[in-house]
């Protein structure tokens, strides 16, 4: 540190000290107004006054970034985390948060639920329509003990993912109640959505109004942060209870992805993935007997997961995967040996992926002449060469007149040249980004 006296060419003093970090230098006299000051040496620093008058700070580009602004960026973070990680389900916490704010809306989980616009009210005086005309299922494997006869899948189901609507609770209640009383009877969620609560209230609502609860299948999924044995055991169990879905049983409880990339309880214990997998896996298998739930599968499953299964616990029933006509072909090898093991297929993502993927394939000019050809939507023909393909479909939407366009898609079939047409559009094209589920440990 040194202190210099400085003879101004006024014949006023003034006193200049170099304190602090590198670059910064406070002189002592007028107060020196914030201005960006050009030198000769081509650099540019900024004086700002601060402190009591006659204080004048000027640091340089760097240290502002390194002593200012960095530091409070560390510190945001390390509480955003914080806040994440105080949660049950983190990533649950993480996605309700970023993926609104992605579409520029502020999330629930900051601004509170019933803030966010979207589906509208659901009148009081509507009643439930007839289930659509010519509704196709998947048939589930039957169980024993509790759970014998086997179930019918609808294959047109609505899923509650991945849109800034699907973690507001009240338009989450709303979407819900909308499709049961449209006729729908599929509905897709997961403990990572954090929407349980809101989706089991718009049920009794819909049983409320005269929609048999037999009638309604529930697919919901285990997040890999909660696999192990007792850690499904007791998180399914929490499923049924009122502050989540508040329902008798659970249709379908899926594994929803093979593993987790953070620390988990399982991992801790000092199993390995393939370990905590198949625990889960023998748990849910427990809880289908004891009639908790009534099907058991998995979720973004590749083949080497899925033979991990083969004569373990329960038949899978379902494996929910990307699947529509642009996937690449390790996609169509899941899709191959599944249908080849009985497994059922769900396809999320069945209209091309993301909002990217999803433009790209409203503009392919196949499904475009085959949209005028059948007088359909581009989607609804997507939506209709995957049933054919004999998946089950779980487009996601708040808006009610999407989910009519959806459900209609009973109402036409595919000739059998235009599905070989759709099935080959994945040769050749590019642009399409999709999740590799292989590489999972």
């Amino acid at each position: 540190i040194r202190k210099r006296r400085n003879h101004r060419t006024d014949g006023k003093i003034r006193f200049q000290t170099t304190v602090g970090p590198p670059g910064l230098t406070v002189t002592m006299g007028k107060p020196i107004r914030k201005r960006r000051n050009h030198r000769t040496d081509g650099k540019i620093r900024f004086q700002t006054t601060v402190g009591p008058p006659g204080l004048t700070v000027t640091m340089g580009i760097k240290n502002i970034l390194l002593w200012r602004i960095l530091p409070c960026i560390a510190l945001a973070l390390a509480a955003a985390i914080g806040w994440f990680a105080s949660h049950e389900v983190p990533m649950g916490r993480f996605f309700a948060t970023i993926v609104p704010l992605m579409k520029g809306v502020l999330p629930p989980t900051i601004v509170g639920h019933g803030r966010m616009k979207g589906t509208p009210p659901v009148p009081d005086d509507l009643m439930p329509k007839p289930r659509p005309k010519n509704e196709m299922f998947l048939i589930l494997p039957a169980g024993t003990g509790k759970n014998k006869m086997k179930a019918k899948f609808p294959q047109n189901g609505l899923g509650m993912c991945c849109r800034a609507t699907a973690y507001d609770d009240v338009l989450v209640y709303r979407t819900v109640l909308w499709y049961l009383l449209l006729g729908g009877r599929h509905i897709d969620g997961a403990h990572l959505y954090l929407n349980h609560n809101a989706i089991g209230k718009a049920i009794k609502e819909a049983i409320r109004r005269g929609i048999d609860r037999s009638e309604i299948f529930v697919t919901t999924k285990i997040a890999p942060s909660h696999y192990g044995y007792e850690k499904t055991t007791a998180t399914v169990q929490s499923f049924l209870s009122e502050e989540e879905l508040g329902l008798d049983y659970i249709d379908l409880v899926l594994m929803h992805a093979p593993s987790f990339p953070l620390s988990t309880s399982c991992g801790r214990e000092g199993n390995d993935a393939a370990t905590c997998r198949k625990q889960t896996w023998l748990a849910l298998s427990a809880l289908r007997e004891q009639g908790v739930i009534r099907n058991a599968g998995v979720s973004n499953f590749g083949v080497s997961h899925l033979q991990e299964f083969e004569n373990v616990g329960a038949p899978i029933a379902n494996n929910q995967i990307e699947y529509n006509p642009f996937v690449p072909e390790y996609i169509n090898e899941t899709f191959e040996y599944c249908d080849k093991h009985n497994i059922a297929i769900t396809a999320y993502f069945p209209l091309g992926g993301d909002i990217a993927n999803k433009d790209k394939a409203m503009r392919n000019e196949v499904l475009g002449r085959l949209s005028e050809k059948y007088e359909r939507s581009v989607s609804q023909i997507m939506l209709r060469w995957a049933i054919q393909r004999g998946c089950a479909v779980i487009p996601g939407t708040g808006n009610p007149k999407h989910m009519q366009e959806n459900l209609d898609v009973y109402g036409f079939k595919l000739k059998e040249e235009d599905m070989k047409t759709i099935s080959e559009l994945n040769h050749g094209v590019s642009g399409f980004t999709h999740m590799d589920y292989r590489s999972a440990a």
